[in-house]
């Protein structure tokens, strides 16, 4: 079972809107090792697998991340 916990959904429909605009976001986030990282993404899609939310982003120069929703502690426009 995962300990997946899903986002409120204003939180995804801003996701949505940030990707439909092409909109650069500064993301906060914890990743799967218990680091915290903050950078400037380019979200692109958002995925469910395994019943889990993902945001799909790009790094500078063009690097895929995936970050699991429920990782995510803030992100805003740039």
């Amino acid at each position: 079972m995962s300990d997946y916990h899903p986002i409120g959904c204003e939180t995804y429909a801003a996701l949505e809107i940030a990707i439909v605009q092409g909109v650069r976001l500064r993301v906060g986030w914890q990743s799967p090792d218990g680091r915290w990282h903050v950078e400037p993404l380019l979200p692109v899609d958002l995925r469910i697998r395994a019943q889990e939310e993902y945001l799909i982003a790009q790094r500078g120069a063009g690097r895929p991340l995936e970050i699991r929703l429920d990782r995510i502690c803030g992100f805003r426009p740039l």
